[in-house]
């Protein structure tokens, strides 16, 4: 590999390192919960359109693309812009104002996922300058994820570009490493419907919530019972949420929902999955407990409509791949040492690229995915900048490799 290249890239890096940082700190001001991207993404399009981009735009659903290029070759970055909400108990500042201790800032959407965004417009801005970009159309995708892994770029490959990419980086966060896969997962739900009634007269009602207790008890304990994958882990199992319908607190409910995030790993079906819930609903109570897998069909902000399951397969792509040996070069090529490809233990909009569409995809961004969604949110401004080189420099890599 040329070390000019890597050099120049470094360079134009360092150069604009305070543009890339106050960037960064301006978008996660700026708040974009409930997957509501307009005042996040108007900023967005303005840095892309300051830096030159062929295209910056919003698309039908209300995610931000930006495009260099009009090349055979199509690759995406790919980073998520909404961040679930903020619960003020417990942070010590204003997650959107954010705080700078040493090289961490910490706000909400530091970590998961606006800290991508900077470093793939301007890592694109870059190799476009240095020649890195014949041959290929480059897209950054800034999307809506967290409500709906997914979604948004099925809609963008079957809605708005209609454009099915040959690579993908996701820049949810790797701790700076080459990431290529994880478990997979559905959603359900289980509804037991009672008979409301006065709750002094309870015995003549038939409480839903004691018909959940079986189910909940064993799903508790279902965990060791799982799949297992040598890469990919142990299958996982969480209730994750209740609701009662119930006409007031003095009154036994008529319907109580438990809600559970079942994750997958290899060898694990949707339908194996949803069997062994009701497996564990007790033979009286069938006709009254069901089980259902949840389905998404919320308009987004713009109030466009892309329904689908909220099932997400489990994915991985070889050590060996072209694209995860590209990464693992570049990644090597920057800077950051040798490394082998990881997995997130969360989900991703990989299970669409690659679980449901077969692109090759892997992941590559600042920050550690422990501290997503957590108070506190932070990431290392340090790593923030160079995952820019990375961004730059990769498509290069896989024209070579």
């Amino acid at each position: 590999m040329d070390t000019t290249v890597t050099k120049q890239i470094a360079a134009l890096t360092a150069d604009n390192k305070e543009k890339i940082l106050q960037f960064f700190k301006e978008i996660v001001a700026i708040p974009s919960m409930k997957s509501y991207l307009k005042d996040v993404g108007e900023r967005i399009i303005r840095e892309m359109n300051a830096l030159g981009f062929d295209e910056a735009r919003f698309d039908v659903m209300g995610n931000v693309i930006g495009r260099i290029g009009n090349g055979p070759k199509v690759i995406v970055f790919d980073s998520h812009i909404d961040t679930v909400g903020v619960d003020n108990e417990g942070w010590t500042f204003d997650p959107f104002q954010g705080k700078q201790v040493g090289d961490i800032f910490y706000g909400r959407g530091t970590c998961d996922e606006k800290n991508s965004t900077p470093g793939m417009i301007y890592g694109m801005a870059f190799a476009r300058d240095l020649g890195l970009l014949e041959g290929y159309t480059a897209y950054y995708f800034g999307n809506m994820e967290e409500w709906c892994d997914g979604i948004a770029p099925n809609s963008f490959v079957e809605a708005d570009p209609k454009v099915r990419p040959d690579y993908v980086v996701i820049g949810e966060p790797t701790k700076m490493n080459v990431y290529r896969g994880h478990k997979g997962r559905v959603e359900l739900k289980v509804t037991a419907k009672g008979k409301s009634m006065h709750a002094a007269s309870n015995h003549l009602g038939e409480n839903p919530i004691y018909m959940l207790l079986p189910v909940i008890a064993g799903i508790r304990d279902l965990e060791p019972q799982l799949g297992d994958d040598p890469f990919l882990g142990h299958g996982v199992i969480t209730v994750s949420d209740m609701e009662v319908k119930t006409p007031s607190i003095n009154a036994v409910p008529g319907e109580a929902t438990i809600f559970i995030d079942r994750r997958m790993t290899f060898g694990e079906t949707k339908e194996q999955a949803i069997a062994q819930i009701e497996a564990l609903i007790p033979a009286e109570l069938k006709s009254k407990v069901k089980v259902e897998e949840l389905f998404y069909d919320e308009p987004s902000y713009t109030g466009f409509v892309f329904p689908v399951d909220k099932y997400f397969p489990a994915w991985a792509i070889p050590e060996e791949h072209p694209l995860v040996q590209a990464g693992l070069k570049t990644r090597e090529a920057v800077g950051l040492g040798k490394g082998s490809g990881g997995k997130w233990a969360f989900s991703t909009n990989g299970i669409y690229w690659n679980g449901k569409a077969g692109i090759p995809a892997i992941g590559f961004g600042p920050g550690d995915e422990e501290v997503a969604h957590s108070v506190d949110e932070c990431v290392s401004l340090t790593d923030v900048v160079k995952a820019t080189e990375f961004y730059a420099l990769l498509p290069q890599v896989i024209q070579e490799n």
